[in-house]
C-alpha cells in the first residue's frame, strides 16, 4: 500500500484516446488518486485538435473538464516522453507497431490490444488473477535489443476471458485444478467497438459467431491460469497450465445488449469428490486478490459478488456495480455432466478492458516495475 501511495502524481498518456476503450480510460483516470492525464494520442485526422473536438464522445457521463482542451497528438513516442505510464486503447490493426515503438522508447505500455498476448516474454495479466506474472517484465526488458531500463509491454486479456478466469482462479485456489471448462458467452455489442455490429444484424437477433473469439478464450485461459517455469538456460516461460492440463471449450455469441458480457460456465475439478455448490459459493465470496488486499485504488471491494436471487446477475441491473470493476456470479448449482455450473457477468469495457489495464499499472507500481520520478 505504501508503494502505491508513493506513486502520487504520475503522468500518464492514453493511446487511441478517441475510441471506445480510450474514452473509458479517460473516464476512469479523470478522478484517479495519483494518475494524471498528461498526453492523448489518436489518428492523424484527430491530431492537432482539442480533445473535445476530436472525440465522438459516447460515454454516459460528460467529457471530463481536465481533458477537454488537451491537444491530441499522433501516437508517436516523442509526444509522450514525459509520461511514466502509457495506456493503449488502440485497435489491433495499428497497435502492434505503435506499442513496439513506445516500448523501444523506454516507456511502460499497458495494452488492451491483442497483438502481444501470445508473445512469450509479455505478461498477459488479469489483475484480479495473476499479478505474479508481472515478474516476467525484467526478462522482457533484458531480451530487448538494446536492453530496456523502464520500457515494457504488458497486456490485459480478451474481455470475455477476463470475466471467465476470475471465478475459475478463485475455485482453483480453494479446490485445486480444474480439468475441464465449457463456457457459452452472450457478449454485448460494445465489445465490437464503435460503430460495431450493424443495427439490422443485431436488433431482434443473436449472432452465434464472433471472429477469433472462441480460440482466444480457449488459449488465453491457459496462459493466465498457468504458472511460470524456469528452464536450464535460466529463461522463464509461461507453462500454459501444463502441470495440470485444462481443456476449455468456448462458444461465443453477440447479443443486443450495450454493455456487459454474460457467460454460462460448467467446470469439472481434478480432485474427487468435487466441492458442493455451497462450498463453491463460499469460496467465491471469500476470494480476495492481491490487488484488493494491498489497496489498489481501482480494485473492487468484492472481486466476485455472488447473487442469491435465481434470476441474477443481469446486464442492465448489475453491470455497473462497483463501477464495473468486479464480476458477478449467480445460479451456482450442480452440473449433471461436469461438476458445477454457474452464470458470470463482467462489464466488458471496465474490468474487461480499461479497468484491468489501470489496476495492472497500479500493481506494477506497487511491485517496483514502473520506475520513474513522480510529479508532486
Amino acid at each position: 500500500m505504501s508503494k502505491i501511495m508513493d506513486g502520487k502524481g504520475i503522468r500518464v498518456g492514453v493511446l487511441g484516446a478517441t475510441g471506445t476503450v480510450g474514452q473509458r480510460f479517460i473516464t476512469l483516470l479523470a478522478n484517479h488518486p495519483f494518475f494524471i492525464i498528461h498526453a492523448l494520442g489518436a489518428s492523424a485526422r484527430s491530431a492537432g485538435k482539442p480533445y473535445s473536438k476530436a472525440a465522438n464522445w459516447k460515454q454516459t457521463t460528460p467529457i471530463p473538464s481536465i481533458v477537454r482542451d488537451i491537444i491530441v497528438h499522433e501516437c508517436k513516442p516523442e509526444h509522450f516522453e514525459n509520461c511514466t505510464v502509457v495506456f493503449s486503447g488502440l485497435d489491433a490493426e495499428v497497435a502492434g507497431d505503435i506499442e513496439s515503438a513506445f516500448r523501444a522508447a523506454d516507456l511502460a505500455v499497458f495494452s488492451n490490444a491483442k497483438n502481444y498476448r501470445r508473445d512469450p516474454s509479455v505478461p498477459l495479466v488479469v489483475p484480479l488473477v495473476n499479478a505474479s506474472h508481472l515478474s516476467m517484465i525484467p526478462q522482457q526488458q533484458a531480451l530487448h535489443q538494446p536492453p530496456l531500463k523502464r520500457g515494457f509491454v504488458l497486456t490485459n486479456a480478451n474481455c470475455s476471458t477476463t470475466g471467465l478466469v476470475i471465478p475459475l482462479h478463485a475455485l482453483e485456489k480453494s479446490f485445486g485444478p480444474i480439468e475441464s471448462c465449457i463456457v457459452t458467452t452472450m457478449q454485448a455489442i460494445s465489445g465490437g467497438g464503435y460503430p460495431g455490429v450493424p443495427s439490422l444484424d443485431i436488433i431482434d437477433n443473436v449472432v452465434p459467431y464472433i471472429g477469433g473469439e472462441e480460440e482466444k478464450m480457449e488459449w488465453e485461459v491457459l496462459k493466465i491460469l498457468g504458472g511460470i517455469t524456469q528452464g536450464d538456460d535460466g529463461l522463464k516461460t509461461f507453462d500454459m497450465h501444463a502441470r495440470n492440463p485444462l481443456r476449455v471449450s468456448a462458444s461465443c455469441n453477440r447479443v443486443p445488449v450495450i454493455d456487459g458480457h454474460m457467460m454460462t460456465v460448467s467446470v469439472r475439478f481434478a480432485r474427487r469428490p468435487p466441492p458442493s455448490p455451497q462450498h463453491v459459493r463460499e469460496a467465491l465470496v471469500a476470494f480476495t486478490p492481491e490487488a484488493q488486499s494491498i489497496g489498489c485504488p481501482s480494485a473492487p471491494v468484492h472481486a466476485i459478488f455472488v447473487h442469491e436471487d435465481p434470476d441474477r446477475p443481469q446486464p442492465r441491473l448489475d453491470r455497473y456495480y462497483q463501477d464495473g470493476a468486479g464480476v458477478s456470479v449467480g445460479r451456482v448449482r450442480q452440473c449433471p455432466v461436469l461438476d458445477i455450473k454457474f452464470v458470470v457477468l463482467a462489464n466488458n469495457v471496465s474490468i474487461g478492458a480499461a479497468t484491468s489495464s489501470i489496476i495492472n499499472a497500479e500493481l506494477a507500481i506497487s511491485k517496483g516495475f514502473v520506475k520513474a520520478p513522480s510529479v508532486q
